[in-house]
C-alpha cells in the first residue's frame, strides 16, 4: 500500500479531530494537508504506527491553531460560532461511530471553554477512546499529567452542557415548527417553541448585518426574529438540511448562493439557545442550492 493509500485511509478520522479542534472546516483541512505533506516527508525511522504519527501531527498542529487564534477571538467582531459542516465532509465524520453528540454546535461551543492542550485531551479521550499513554504522547505531557487535565475538562463541559439531553427527533419537530412560524410571522408560535430564558447568537464576524450581543428571552428573540425575516426577498429560500449531525436550516440568496445556517439547541422540549451563521467566510463549504436540491448537501 502506498503512503497516500495509507494516508487517504486515515483522512476521515484525522479531518475529524481537526475539524473538533479548531470549529472550523477551512483550519481542519489545511491541518489535514499539512499532515499529508510531513507524512510524505517522513522518514521510516519517525513513524512506527502510521495512525498514532498522523493523528499526533494533526492534534499538535491544531493545539498550535488554536494558540493563535485565541487573539484573534478576542477581537472577533460579534458572537463566535464555529464554521458548520454540511454534505459528504459531515457524512465521513458521523460514519466515525455514534459521535453525531460530539459534532453539534452546540457541543463545539461548549469546548471553546477549554484550553487548547485541555480540548485535545478531553476529545481524544472522551471522543475517540484514546488510552492515556497514547495522549500522553500525542500531547507532549505525561500520563498522569493527562489525566488530570482529562478530569478538569470532563468537569467544565458538564457544567455547561444542558441538563436535559433532548433526541434528534424531538429537535426536527421543533425545527420544523420553528421554520413554519418564523417564515410566516406568526409570534404565538413561535414563543411557544422558546424557552423563556432562550438566547440567539449571531455570527457575521463583521462582515454582514448580525446582532453584535446575544439577544436573551424569547419576547426579544421572537421579535428580532419576525423584523429580520419581515425584509427577506421574494426569492430568498429556505432548505431543511443536518448541519453538523443535527436537524437544521440553510438560507439561500436568489442567485442559489448560500445566506445563513441555523442550528437550534433543545431543552425540555423547548428552544433554549439559537446559532445563527451569516458570516460568508464561514459559509465557503456550505452546498449552493441546486447541489441541496439534487440532495448532495444533505
Amino acid at each position: 500500500m502506498s503512503r497516500t493509500e495509507v494516508f487517504d485511509r486515515n483522512r476521515p478520522l484525522l479531518f475529524s479531530i481537526a475539524y473538533r479542534m479548531t470549529g472550523s472546516v477551512m483550519e481542519a483541512e489545511d491541518a489535514v494537508q499539512e499532515a499529508y505533506l510531513r507524512w510524505q516527508q517522513a522518514s521510516e525511522d519517525e513513524v512506527r504506527s502510521p495512525s498514532s504519527y498522523l493523528s499526533t501531527v494533526v492534534t499538535r498542529l491544531c493545539i498550535d491553531r488554536l494558540r493563535s487564534a485565541r487573539v484573534r477571538r478576542e477581537q472577533y467582531v460579534g458572537p463566535w460560532l464555529p464554521e458548520p459542516l454540511l454534505g459528504e465532509q459531515a457524512r465521513e465524520i458521523e460514519s466515525k461511530a455514534d459521535l453525531e453528540d460530539t459534532l453539534s454546535m452546540a457541543f463545539l461551543v461548549l469546548l471553546e471553554s477549554l484550553t487548547p492542550v485541555e480540548r485535545a485531551v478531553f476529545l481524544l479521550r472522551e471522543v475517540f477512546g484514546y488510552e492515556y499513554a497514547e495522549i500522553a504522547a500525542l500531547v507532549g505531557k505525561s500520563e498522569a499529567n493527562c489525566r488530570q487535565i482529562s478530569r478538569r475538562a470532563r468537569q467544565s463541559v458538564a457544567a455547561r452542557r444542558p441538563r436535559f439531553e433532548s433526541s434528534p427527533q424531538q429537535e426536527e419537530r421543533l425545527m420544523e415548527g420553528f421554520l413554519q412560524a418564523s417564515l410566516g410571522g406568526d409570534m404565538e408560535a413561535l414563543l411557544a417553541l422558546l424557552s423563556e430564558d432562550v438566547t440567539l447568537y449571531s455570527d457575521g464576524g463583521g462582515k454582514t448585518r448580525a446582532a453584535l450581543r446575544p439577544i436573551y428571552g424569547a419576547d426579544n428573540v421572537a421579535r428580532f426574529l419576525t423584523g429580520i425575516l419581515g425584509n427577506i426577498p421574494p426569492d430568498f429560500t429556505v432548505r431543511q438540511t443536518r448541519i453538523n449531525g443535527r436537524p437544521g436550516l440553510v438560507g439561500y440568496f436568489g442567485d442559489g448562493s448560500p445566506q445563513s445556517v441555523v442550528s437550534i439547541e433543545v431543552s425540555e422540549g423547548r428552544i433554549m439557545a439559537i446559532r445563527l451563521v451569516v458570516n460568508p467566510e464561514k459559509l465557503g463549504s456550505v452546498p449552493p442550492l441546486e447541489s441541496a436540491e439534487r440532495g448532495e448537501g444533505s
